[in-house]
């Protein structure tokens, strides 16, 4: 199995009493969730390399701040317990 159908090994969405709206929204907000949906749009044309450096460098860059953000906002969520630095 490649590695591209294993994400969807055990998705599984419920439509019940055949209404396919809710089922269809949980559908696109597992998608979304998985940027599946960007990487479709991304493959539709070909990136030159320096494209995808960019992008690569980009996603690099966010992920590195985002983890740095909750890391920063866990530190200052301690004050607010009664024991700020447990042990």
């Amino acid at each position: 199995m490649s590695r591209n159908h294993l994400r969807f090994l055990a998705k599984t969405v419920l439509v019940r009493n055949n209404d396919i709206e809710p089922a269809y929204r949980v559908l696109d907000r597992i998608l979304r969730s998985e940027k599946f949906l960007a990487d479709v749009k991304r493959h539709e044309r070909y990136e030159k390399p320096f494209q995808q450096r960019q992008r690569a460098s980009y996603e690099r860059c966010r992920r590195i701040y985002n983890s740095e953000m909750t890391r920063k906002i866990e530190f200052v969520m301690r004050k607010n317990r009664t024991n700020p630095f447990p042990r």
